[in-house]
């Protein structure tokens, strides 16, 4: 099969593009350039420069000799038009696709992207899907994926620190969370086994509450390490993170994102495959390190995340 990754010198893109070069699939990556995507190729994929999110290159042309393709959407975490940016990547791919001898398309969406309305982060992946599911000759796959393990490590300073982690989900909410390898190598077996559905969903997720993921580090460290809630409709909270760390935009961005975990609107099934990556495998091997860097470091400039974790 030939298949176009979008992404594909990312952290998701690359490992995946390794998993279906391996199997004997031929593999073109798109790309702006760099080692990475010079890593790729000499492993045997077909390079091709543009960027969906930035809209460089011919698109168009992409995808013209394709039989399947991996999409995904790049987080600007520190842009502005949160909101504007998925709706543009998304008409892209539509018109990109739309006339292309593509079949089958898996895309890496996210949990919360079937509902609409104000719910921050997950707002966009339903926009996305929306554009997506107007390609009408294309089986579909979306894959809501849960929080990446890997985005723990922006709590290594907090917990060098205070032995604490600080954020806005609720105690008692329970969220899934995947780490990438197991996410690229999902992602890989639909191309190999696709369905027959034209348009599926697929959860990827692992539950655990933020109390039970500070307990498990905790236990790896072989030390107390707990967990604290930060309400993001506290006044003072707001005030902080405007005058410290963020714009209003951003505010009211991760105040909806959590809002919907909280209240419950963002919710995954059970009938969820078995991921081999526990959180407890994930500690042990890659964020232990991290911490223990973080501790022979030292202190680093303060973010929200360590603020929160020191309240």
């Amino acid at each position: 099969m030939r298949i176009a990754v979008v992404g594909a010198t990312g952290r998701i893109g690359a490992k995946l593009t390794e998993n279906l070069l391996a199997k004997g699939h031929s593999v073109k990556v798109l790309s702006r350039g760099g080692p990475a995507l010079d890593a790729l190729v000499a492993k045997g994929a077909e390079p091709f420069l543009g960027s969906f999110d930035e809209g460089d290159g011919e698109l168009s042309r992409f995808f013209e000799d394709a039989d399947a393709v991996f999409l995904m959407v790049k987080t600007l975490w520190a842009a502005e038009d949160f909101h504007g940016h998925y709706p543009a990547v998304a008409l892209r791919f539509f018109d990109a696709l739309r006339d292309s001898p593509v079949k089958l398309a898996v895309s890496l969406t996210a949990m919360g992207s079937e509902i609409g309305g104000n719910t921050g982060h997950f707002q966009g992946f339903h926009i996305l899907d929306q554009f997506l599911n107007r390609l009408r000759d294309i089986k579909l796959v979306h894959l809501q994926g849960g929080w990446f393990m890997e985005d723990l490590s922006r709590w290594a300073d907090a917990i060098a620190q205070y032995d604490r982690i600080g954020f806005t989900l609720a105690p008692d909410v329970k969220a899934p969370w995947v780490s990438i390898q197991d996410l690229a190598d999902f992602a890989a077996k639909e191309f190999d086994t696709p369905s027959d559905q034209h348009r599926t969903v697929k959860q990827l997720g692992i539950d655990y509450t933020m109390p039970e993921i500070a307990a498990i580090v905790g236990r790896v460290l072989g030390q107390e390490v707990d967990y604290r809630f930060v309400d993001p409709s506290d006044h003072e909270v707001e005030l902080v993170f405007r005058e410290r760390f963020g714009t209003l935009d951003r505010w009211v961005y991760d105040k909806n994102t959590a809002a919907a975990l909280n209240d419950g609107r963002v919710k995954f099934r059970d009938d969820r495959p078995v991921l081999p990556t526990t959180m407890e495998d994930f500690v042990k091997d890659t964020l232990r390190p991290l911490i223990e860097k973080a501790r022979m470091e030292g202190p680093k400039p303060e973010t929200f995340l360590t603020w929160s974790s020191q309240r």
